[in-house]
């Protein structure tokens, strides 16, 4: 079974498109990494909650929006070396590709997939 990577971000409304073209540069290194298929979603319908809620999860600001995204690999073997290779990978630098949000309040995790449908 494949294994998932998942982030969630709070990014600035103001930097969508800068965030559009991070993620679209991203996207290309972890394909070329072995990923197998990467989501980016921009939030349209997110509730806020009073104890849990992707808003307070990643202290979201009035103005910003949260990104919810995934990368799907073949396997978490696959995932370990695609991520060792990215760390090396001079277009992942903060210089050449800076995240146009806080990273300090990205949440992210690698999962194990149990059924795919």
């Amino acid at each position: 079974m494949h294994y998932v990577d998942g982030f969630v971000a709070a990014v600035p409304t103001l930097n969508k498109e800068k965030y559009i073209e991070h993620a679209k540069m991203s996207a290309a290194v972890f394909k070329e990494n072995g990923a197998l298929k990467i989501v980016e979603t921009w939030e349209d319908d997110v509730p806020e909650g009073e104890i849990t809620s992707f808003p307070l999860s990643v202290k979201r600001e009035a103005n910003e929006s949260i990104v919810f995204s995934w990368v799907t690999w073949p396997s978490k073997a696959v995932r370990d070396l695609g991520w060792k290779a990215m760390k090396d990978d001079p277009r992942m630098h903060p210089d050449n590709n800076p995240m146009p949000f806080d990273g300090k309040r990205l949440i992210y995790g690698g999962f194990n997939m149990f059924i795919d449908e």
